[in-house]
This record gives C-alpha cells, structure tokens and sequence, in this order.
C-alpha cells in the first residue's frame, strides 16, 4: 500500500498505524489497518480521543518518524477560539505504544477539559485483514476486559495461543466506561495548573502470550524515543559510509536507521536471541528467508553481525528429515520462506507458521553463508553450520531436481504459488506475447543462485571442512549446471536468456530483469555477460529510474505490471553488482545514478516497487499503488550500490 493515508512508528518487531489525529480505527479489508501489531496480531483496534464529548478539530495533522506529532483542540465556532490547544506526542518501543497529550489552557476562564479515550482491541490476524475474501471459523475463543487502578486489560484465549495488551495512564482515569461494544472509554477532566498546563501520558503494552519475557515499558514518550535511538546507534555502530558517493552514501545512512528499526526477533539453533531483518511492514514484520538473506548480503560488507544472525535463525528452522511434516514442501534442508506467530498459523489456518515454499531461500541461504565467511575470514560459523549447509546442497541435488532434471525447479504445493522465486505474482513468468506456462517452472534466476551456491560450498569444503571430494563434487554439479544452462536458456536472435522454461523445456522468451540476478551469480561466461549487462540499460529495460522488470515494447510489458514492467530497487542492487562482476562500470554507475537520485527526491527512502514510467514522462518516480511501506531489502539498497560502484 502506498502509504498515504496513515503514519507509521516501527521499532523491533512492532508497528503502529495511526491516522492524522493518532487516532485507529477499524478500516476495510485490503487498506493498510491502523492500530498496533505485535507479531502478527492486532492489539490495539481502537483509539480514539474526544475533547468535550466531540472529536477534535485537527490544528496540525500527524507528521514525524521518531515520534508523531500533532497539534489538536476542542470544536469551536468561527468566532469562538477554542479553550485549549492539545499538542500530542507519540512513540513506539518495545511493543509499547506511548501517548502524551500536553494540554495547554487559551484563556484563565476555561472550564476544566473533559477527556475520553475509546479504546479496544480486537487481537485480529493480519491475514485476516488482508483482502483475500476468506473468513475463517474460530472456535472456543474467550474475550475478556479487566479494570485496573490506572487503566484497562484486554484479554484473548483460544485454545494455546493468547495475547493480552494492556492500557495504563499517568494520571489514572477517573472512570472506564462500558461502550455497549466491547470496547473501554477512559475518562479524566484536566483542569490544568497554575502555569496553565496539564500533561496526561497513556501507555499501550502488547503482550503476546508465545514472545519472550518482555521488557520494561517505556514510561514516557521521551524514554521510548531514547530506546529506539539506541536500538539504531548499536546496529549502526563501526559503520563507515564512504564520501566519495555523497548522494549514495546519504540514502545508505537512512537505510541504516530503516533496517535497524525493522528487526524482529528470532531464536538460533541453540534458542539464542537474535534479533534479524524483518521483511518489512504492515504487512511482513516477520523473518522471511529471502528478504533476510538479501538485505543482510547487501550490508555483509559494512556490518557482519545481520548476516550471522540470519544464518543462524534460518539453519534453526531449517526443514528436518520428518516423513510426517505436515507441509510436503517441507522436505529436508530446505530453508523456510516464512515464519509466523499469529492464530491462524498457530491452528493452521493458514500455512505459514514455518512455510517452505520458495525456491530459492535454501541456494541464497549457501551464498551468504559462504560470502560471510569470505568477508570476515571468520570459519567458525561456516564449520558450526556444516551440517545445515550439507543438507541444504541435499535439498537442491534432491527435491530440488538438480541431479534429477539437471535444475532447480519450483513443484507447487496445493494452494501455493504456481512459481515461487521473487516474482511469484500469478502472471510474473511468461512469455514475451503475455502468455503463461502450465506446470513445474524452471526460473532462470534461481539457476544463478544454485551454481553461486554450489561454487561457495565447494570453496567452504576445501578451506573449512577439509573434504575435497565433497568440493570437487559441488564444483562439478556447479560446472554442469553452467554448461546446460547455457545451451538451454539462451535466446540465440535476441541475444538475451530466457526468462524461464517451462514444463516441457521449451524457453519462455520475455526478456527480463532476472539476467541481472544471473550476472550477480556470475552463471553467464564472461562474453555473453557483457552482452547481457550493456543490453540491460538499452532504453526498453532501463526507464531512468532503473532496470524494469520486463522490457517496454512487449506485448506483456506495463508500466504497472507488479513484475512485468515495474522497477524494484533489491533487483537493480542485484543488476548493479552483477554489472560491476563482469567489469561493466559505467553500467553499474548509472542504476546506481538513478536511485540516488530517486532518493533524493523521495526524502530519502526509496519505494519498495516504482512504476515502469519512462523518466521523461515523470520528474519523480511514480510509487506503485500497491508496493509496501517499508522493505528491509528496499532499505539495504544503497549499500549494495555503493558496493557495485566501489564505495566500500
């Protein structure tokens, strides 16, 4: 969603949605819900403020990052200034939303300010606000609402899986009334003090029953802008961003502060609290094996400690050799795609609690494995992650169909994507004239990743683990995969590979964004690489704003195609580092150009997907209407830009 018509406070794990006043409320299904979520769940459905039994006329709507800020009052006639000005304040740490409302009396003779809070929580799965037309039954479930000397607790059980959150106030309400709804209204009449100023602080803890011990909240708004502060000082610690690429360098430093605040906790093999890269929000603040792994391997080269993390929460979750797992994409070591902690995953409402569908988590789980180890010249997290590494190359020879159909290949699972790389969107791979393969699909990226995968554990069996059979063994897998690739997907008129093959082996010929993945791999050999990266910043691929997913000019192409003609800045970063590979500098400067300036123009951010617009038709790029707020991969960008220009 675009984002445009609520503000967001994001730090660890949680978000907040909340409107021009810092206000939530319910919204339809599919619009960006407002509220607080804690992993995966809505703890706070309801909040909104009445000044003298009125909702307040907005001075100056919300704006800020760290914290949201507005200006409010109560309603007043034209020749009527309002009694009192309202400046509000909020932050989010912790799980812990706060709330400070600075009243400020206009005039001595004013009344004491009547305040209501209207409060409630619904504890709604993110799934079921999402807009996919399914209602699911929930059975046995208990609600419960519990007075407190400063506040209000909302209660949900069903079965094992319970959440609570928690709503207290400095000073207490004087009343929490019933609202015939389910919901609280806390009350207090503010008459404020000799300087003519009140101050009332609210605090909204979420509580999930399955997340660790949580911490201390924050009592104030002050203390959670100082947590999230730290928070982003201890991931930015020892970072050194080049001056060499100022524009680069400045989107990389909010990128920072975006992945810092984007974490979400998770545990290793030994139980061991990590803290990872959340995929992004509203909709994805959970661990994502491929959004983890690459916006870790895109900040490997200026921080460490992400790529470490990831490793290690996603060899803790790895696939067992259980002939009884219930997801038949669960096969052995393979590398989930999704983890979740709501209800719905909890009772297998749907099937992303551990979801294992990806094709290519498990190969970029081996090539940030291996580039770690590389960039640190540390071998004891590659010897500790020996086994897991092993049964992730079983994955791709075996289920994977590497030694059976010579590639890896995505098998749907019922109810799954029909192919399931990163442009897994039901029309994503095609043919050039628009039309879609039936059956297995054999993407052309996930290739890339396979040999960039089996070249790096072959180079770990040799220097860390000491066996080189098993290097040789993966070198030739690597070898063969290269040799057929290339016989089997290159477009011999266009010059160009192909996108996919599809159940038959015959090329799906739309030319696509993905050659730039096979760069970065380094499948293609030296002369078509070249050929391939120079074709990539031809007008029909490169808008001006970057490397569309599907060149102009097809059948198949338009400019808001989510993956038939958008632009994604992770598949650029991709590009440009793939283009630096193959010695073609010029190239890599331009995208990297282009999303510098995009940067620029945005405040800074980038947009998760931009639409496929030429450069000349927009003075900015034109947000995709239906891209994410907030990405972790969208957010590494810059730093794998400036790796490809050489900042680093």
């Amino acid at each position: 969603m675009n984002g445009r018509d609520h503000h967001l406070l994001v730090h660890g794990g949680a978000f907040a949605a909340l409107g021009d006043e810092g206000e939530a409320v319910v919204a339809g299904r599919g619009a960006v819900p407002k509220g607080l979520f804690v992993r995966d769940a809505r703890h706070l459905s309801r909040w909104q403020l009445a000044l003298d039994g009125a909702a307040p006329d907005v001075l100056v709507p919300a704006s800020g990052e760290e914290t949201l800020r507005c200006v409010l009052a109560p309603r007043s006639g034209p020749g009527e200034p309002p009694a009192y000005t309202v400046f509000r304040e909020q932050a989010l740490s912790d799980g812990c939303l706060v709330d400070r409302l600075r009243v400020v009396r206009n005039t001595p003779a004013a009344a004491p300010l009547r305040i209501a809070l209207t409060v409630d929580a619904d504890f709604a799965d993110l799934f079921e606000l999402r807009s996919d037309h399914r209602t699911y039954v929930k059975a046995a479930l208990q609600r419960s609402r519990e007075l407190l000397d400063d506040g209000v607790e909302f209660g949900y059980r069903r079965g094992g899986w319970l959440a609570r959150t928690r709503i207290t106030a400095t000073p207490a309400p004087e009343a929490v009334e019933e609202t015939g709804t389910g919901a609280r209204r806390l009350v207090w009449t503010l008459d404020p003090d000799a300087a003519g100023e009140a101050v009332l602080t609210v605090r909204v803890r979420a509580l999930p029953g399955d997340a660790p011990a949580p911490r201390t909240p924050p009592a104030t708004v002050a203390d959670a802008v100082a947590r999230r502060a730290r928070s982003v000082e201890e991931y930015r610690a020892g970072v050194r961003l080049p001056a060499s690429e100022p524009a680069l360098a400045a989107a990389a430093d909010r990128g920072l502060t975006e992945l810092a605040l984007l974490q979400v906790e998770a545990a290793g093999p030994e139980g061991e609290a990590l803290l990872v890269p959340g995929a992004g929000v509203p909709w994805y603040a959970a661990l994502f094996g491929r959004d983890a792994l690459l916006a870790s391997l895109f900040v490997l080269p200026y921080r460490a400690a992400p790529a470490a993390a990831t490793l290690l929460a996603l060899a803790a979750t790895q696939a067992p050799d259980d002939p009884d797992a219930a997801d038949p994409a669960a096969r052995p070591g393979r590398i989930v795609h999704e983890v979740r902690h709501g209800e719905l995953a909890h009772f297998g409402q749907v099937p992303y609690g551990r979801y294992y569908g990806s094709v290519d988590a498990t190969p970029l789980f081996l090539v940030l494995l291996g580039a770690y180890t590389e960039q640190t010249g540390q071998a004891a997290l590659a010897r500790r992650l020996e086994p897991h590494a092993r049964a992730a190359v079983g994955w791709m020879l075996d289920h994977g169909g590497l030694a059976t159909s010579g590639y890896l290949l995505h098998r749907a699972d019922e109810g799954g994507h029909a192919h399931h790389h990163w442009k897994d969107s039901p029309g994503a791979l095609c043919r050039a004239d628009g039309s879609r393969p039936v059956g297995a699909v054999t993407s052309a990226g996930a290739q890339g990743y396979a040999y960039d995968a089996l070249r790096r554990v072959a180079q770990l069996a040799r220097t860390v683990w000491a066996d080189v059979p098993y290097a040789d063994l993966c070198d030739q897998a690597a070898a063969d995969l290269r040799d057929r690739f290339q016989r089997d997907f290159w477009l011999e008129p266009q010059g160009f590979p192909a996108l996919a093959l599809d159940a038959d082996g015959r090329p799906l010929d739309a030319l696509a964004s993905d050659a730039g993945h096979l760069l970065w791999s380094g499948l293609l050999d030296k002369e078509y690489g070249e050929v391939v990266g120079r074709r990539l910043l031809e007008p029909d691929f490169f808008s001006g704003w970057g490397v569309r997913t599907l060149a102009a000019g097809q059948p198949a192409y338009h400019p808001l195609g989510y993956h038939r003609g958008a632009v994604w800045p992770h598949d650029n970063a991709l590009a440009a580092l793939g283009l630096a590979r193959y010695g073609l500098h010029d190239e890599a400067r331009r995208v990297a150009a282009a999303f510098a300036e995009a940067a620029a123009l945005t405040g800074g951010g980038l947009p998760s997907v931009a639409a496929g617009y030429d450069r000349a038709d927009s003075p900015a790029p034109v947000p995709h209407p239906y891209a994410s707020v907030r990405e972790s991969r969208v957010a590494a960008t810059p730093l794998a830009l400036l790796t490809a220009v050489g900042g680093v």
